[in-house]
């Protein structure tokens, strides 16, 4: 999502407006959650004000709404029935607030982070999903169970979806007219750019009309007539000190009551859990990606909690309908949380009775049609494309989440993801594959990151599968964690079975606090003993076999420093690699070569020389290295600007400002057929850059034939097989060698072909 940029005036302005929008869903959800939760009406919407004011104002986040909480509703019946009083459960929600401040100050809130995503967005389908259920009786007049009920099981022995059998004997055709028009009020407006940025709300609109058409009907009379039980019904105080008499204090005289802090404890317990959760999910819904700091959302909802109690309102909590409901409306900050807040309060006091106007299925189509955003098919697609460890804990909390309540189908969900998360390390707890080092293969065994004592069973076997006299590596470096037991089964493998077994092992990167340190006994650098034995052919196919780990990304595991220590006394390289100086083709990179593998001369344009045949003579004649590579590249900036410089007659050094260049053009120059040459201006682009390889692979060829001919001493060693010369060239672009075929010594080339791609 782009992030939204507002000058502050029009910021200012979509803040009311949310808070507007907020304040209409919020009235009748603040009494339905009271009414669901056996408390007082105006408790309801005392925690709708506080959440609003106070907690908007003390909390991080931009975008989350507090108040009373449908969560939490099963959680207040049960406190306030075993309480015996709703005073003395008033009690235990002050002490609920010292512990949620506790839990903030204690930096309790990075429980959030432990909640899978799939699980996050699971929760938000399923409170979209929720909303579309229980809104559509709500829509067609059916207002048998409060509005703010989210439950599964409803209060009319319902649930939530045999709900909809009832639905249809007991519809109001007036109150179904106003929900069916109110819908389309809504889809019209968001579907219309200029209404959509228009600073008048649709949910504003849709109150008013619905409060029209309510006037409209009565006076029709009738079945069209909406009477109070289809009406918002806020409490109406006949004068002030009524007013007062709605605030309720708590029982002080239960402090020694241990029932009260168990509840509390219960309390605080749930409905931080509830705040933790919304959060994560609200700033998901953010448009501009913002953080909310949940260490600080849990001393803000704390104190909320406690002020509160004191006065008489039931929990809250941060709440993801009317946050979502704030999002889709536009809000930019928490302005429009505290703005809503303040509506409640003045609209509680000043305008009871004209509140008491507006349709209850009016209100219903904005809460439907913001499930329906919630619950989008698009949400679905994705997480289904995501595969199956993201889809079905998705699903599963989806499910959960509806047919349970909010914080038992999260807890469904990350069961379920807890298992995915399992059964992917059981799986796969280990990675073995087979090195290919010079002094043999190595069975290399890739430890997890988590590894428990789950996986013992697998890497025994692992062990087991390792042939005797043959040499392992047990590879640590990427393990946070390694379960005791299995730390067990390796210091005895190595001890006890692996001695047994002729086995060599091998080990790198296991923590100090394993007491394991780095052993390699396996030979990864070219010894004396090796480069005797070995033929030219073979050195080829180790080159090849380093160049295939080069392009896949699969290095042989060595100990650097453990090589630098054996080279110190002496080398014994392999073979000789005569390439072009350009940055982009180091042969030891290439060929995936350890220290002391091979002799690198690098020239620009790969050119022969007397200096660079008495370098190739003593790699080969004293050193012992059994092949010579000449390696040519693609797009090489010497040969272009050999090819350009015979082209065009142009004198080196004025045209490159190189004193000396010319004696390394005039080599390259060589391979230049003079007739195509010439027509190399008129050429395309495509065609001069593939001229200019095709020079650069002739010259890759001249350099191999003049080794052995301007050479005796190589020429000799050719001869009686100990040493070959072959030339390759290396694409810059792909990554990939072809390897040239001149010398016929070579049996694992071609004899019939030019060139052998590898």
């Amino acid at each position: 999502m782009s992030k939204i940029k507002l000058d502050p005036a029009r910021s200012i302005v979509q803040d009311l407006t949310a808070g507007v929008v907020v304040f209409l869903v919020a009235l009748p959800l603040c009494l339905g959650v009271a009414l669901a939760s056996n408390a007082p009406l105006m408790s309801g919407l005392l925690s709708g004000i506080i959440g609003g004011i106070l907690v908007g104002y003390l909390s991080g986040s931009h975008s989350s709404v507090s108040g009373p909480a449908a969560g939490l509703t099963a959680v207040v019946v049960a406190q306030i029935a075993s309480l015996g009083s709703f005073q003395t459960f008033l009690l235990a929600v002050v002490f609920a607030g010292c512990i949620q401040i506790a839990l903030g100050i204690l930096r309790a809130g990075f429980l959030s982070e432990f909640v899978p995503s799939s699980v996050i967005k699971g929760l938000l389908a399923a409170i979209g999903l929720i909303l579309v259920l229980k809104q559509i009786p709500h829509l067609l007049g059916h207002d048998a169970d409060p509005e703010g009920d989210m439950a599964f099981d409803q209060p009319d022995h319902e649930n939530t979806f045999t709900a909809f059998g009832a639905m249809l004997q007991d519809m109001h055709i007036g109150a179904a007219v106003i929900g069916l028009v109110s819908v389309a009020v809504l889809v019209l407006w968001d579907k219309n750019k200029r209404l959509k940025k228009s600073l008048v709300p649709a949910p504003l609109i849709v109150v008013v009309v619905g409060v029209a058409l309510s006037v409209l009907f009565k006076r029709l009379g009738g079945p069209w007539s909406i009477d109070a039980r289809h009406l918002v019904t806020v409490p109406v105080a006949e004068n002030w000190q009524s007013l007062a008499g709605f605030l309720l204090h708590p029982d002080f005289s239960q402090w020694t009551n241990p029932a009260v802090y168990s509840a509390g404890l219960t309390i605080a317990l749930v409905a931080s859990l509830e705040t933790l959760l919304n959060l994560e999910a609200v700033d998901k819904l953010d448009a501009q990606q913002r953080t909310s700091p949940s260490n600080r959302e849990l001393c803000a909802q704390g104190i909320g909690n406690i002020v509160g109690g004191l006065i008489g309102a039931i929990p809250v909590t941060s709440v993801i309908v009317r946050s979502s409901v704030n999002i889709n409306a536009g809000a930019q900050s928490k302005l429009s949380a505290i703005f809503h807040g303040v509506l409640l309060l003045v609209s509680v006091v000043f305008l009871p009775r004209f509140l008491n106007l507006i349709p209850l299925s009016c209100l219903a189509a904005i809460l439907f049609v913001t499930g329906l955003k919630l619950a989008s098919l698009g949400l679905v697609r994705q997480m289904w494309s995501d595969g199956r460890y993201q889809f079905i804990p998705f699903a599963a909390t989806v499910v959960a989440i509806v047919t349970t309540d909010l914080l038992i189908g999260v807890m469904i969900g990350l069961v379920i993801s807890l298992g995915f998360i399992l059964n992917s390390n059981l799986r796969r707890p280990i990675r073995r594959f087979v090195e290919k080092h010079l002094g043999g293969n190595v069975v290399h065994v890739e430890l997890a990151n988590q590894v428990s004592f789950l996986n013992r069973a697998d890497l025994n076997r692992t062990l087991d599968s390792i042939p005797r006299g043959g040499q392992l590596l047990l590879d640590a470096r990427y393990s946070d964690y390694i379960d005791p037991d299995v730390i067990d089964l390796i210091r005895h493998f190595k001890t006890q079975t692996a001695p047994a077994r002729n086995i060599a092992v091998s080990l790198i990167g296991f923590r100090s606090k394993y007491r394991m340190p780095d052993e390699i006994h396996y030979v990864d650098y070219s010894t004396h003993e090796l480069q005797s034995a070995i033929r030219p052919q073979q050195v080829l196919q180790i080159l090849k076999n380093g160049h295939e780990r080069f392009r896949s990304g699969h290095h042989l595991t060595r100990n650097v420093g453990r090589q630098v220590h054996v080279t110190a006394q002496g080398q014994h390289p392999l073979a000789v690699v005569l390439s072009c100086m350009d940055s982009r083709s180091s042969a030891e990179l290439i060929f995936d070569a350890g220290v002391g593998d091979l002799f690198s001369l690098r020239v620009a344009g790969n050119i022969l020389s007397r200096k660079v045949l008495g370098s190739l003579e003593y790699g080969c004649a004293v050193a012992g290295a059994r092949l010579i590579l000449v390696m040519g590249h693609t797009r090489c900036g010497a040969v272009t600007t050999a090819v350009n410089m015979a082209c065009c007659n142009q004198p080196v050094a004025a045209a490159t400002g190189c004193q000396h260049a010319e004696y390394i053009l005039q080599d390259i120059q060589e391979s230049i057929d003079p007739s195509t040459c010439r027509t190399l201006p008129q050429m395309p682009k495509e065609r001069q850059e593939s001229y200019i390889d095709d020079v650069a692979r002739l010259n890759v060829l001249r350099s191999v034939r003049l080794i052995e001919e301007e050479s005796e001493t190589l020429r000799n060693l050719i001869q009686a097989g100990r040493v070959a010369v072959v030339g390759a060239m290396y694409d810059v672009s792909t990554g990939e060698i072809t390897f040239l075929q001149e010398d016929a010594s070579l049996d694992c080339l071609t004899p019939d072909a030019n060139e052998t791609p590898v």
